[in-house]
């Protein structure tokens, strides 16, 4: 008696258009965990249909906590490598007959809006935003969206802003001298 297979998780895949624009990423992926060894028999299953077979993974170990060193994919084995040098947000896959795939590694705890902001960034074709250049972009959008919440909270609760708007200039208004200046 045989165990029956467990289903394929599926891939959360974003691809840029087939187009002569080449760009440094050929889309985006958004794994649901850390565990290599579940998440790419359903990427690589995913992408061989436009790349065909992939044979060969690279990843920076970085956010990785394990490394296989092969992954068993729907009809062969795909090898598996790591290289501290490689981009930590970017996953390489290479394929006999097209050559390779740069993906960007959305991490499996990003928000949904975020994740789908990143995915369509990725696969915009002819783009030369790196992995790591769209990462931390939205590190620092996330950091300002969450600075304007804070800043909406104060208003709220403290009944108003920190600080008055600044008004227009008005033509003919007095200057008023700050301290320690002494010009007139």
């Amino acid at each position: 008696m045989t165990t029956p297979a467990a289903p394929l998780l599926s891939a959360r895949l974003s691809l840029t258009s087939r187009t002569t624009l080449a760009g440094l990423l050929d889309g985006a992926w958004w794994p649901a965990s850390r565990d290599l060894e579940a998440e790419l028999p359903a990427l690589i299953d995913a992408l061989e249909g436009r790349f065909g077979r992939i044979t060969r993974v690279t990843v920076n170990p970085a956010h990785w906590p394990v490394v296989p060193h092969k992954v068993s994919v729907t009809g062969h084995t795909a090898h598996v490598g790591w290289f501290t040098e490689q981009d930590p947000d970017k996953v390489i896959l290479l394929s006999y007959t097209v050559g390779r795939c740069d993906l960007l590694v959305i991490p499996p705890e990003t928000e949904p809006a975020a994740a789908a902001r990143l995915m369509t960034a990725a696969a915009t074709p002819g783009s030369a935003l790196t992995a790591g250049g769209l990462m931390s972009g939205e590190t620092a959008t996330s950091r300002r969206l969450r600075d304007a919440r804070s800043s909406e909270d104060a208003w709220e609760t403290d009944g108003g802003p920190a600080q008055r708007p600044l008004r227009h200039p008005v033509v003919g208004a007095r200057m008023i001298p700050l301290p320690g200046n002494t010009r007139r």
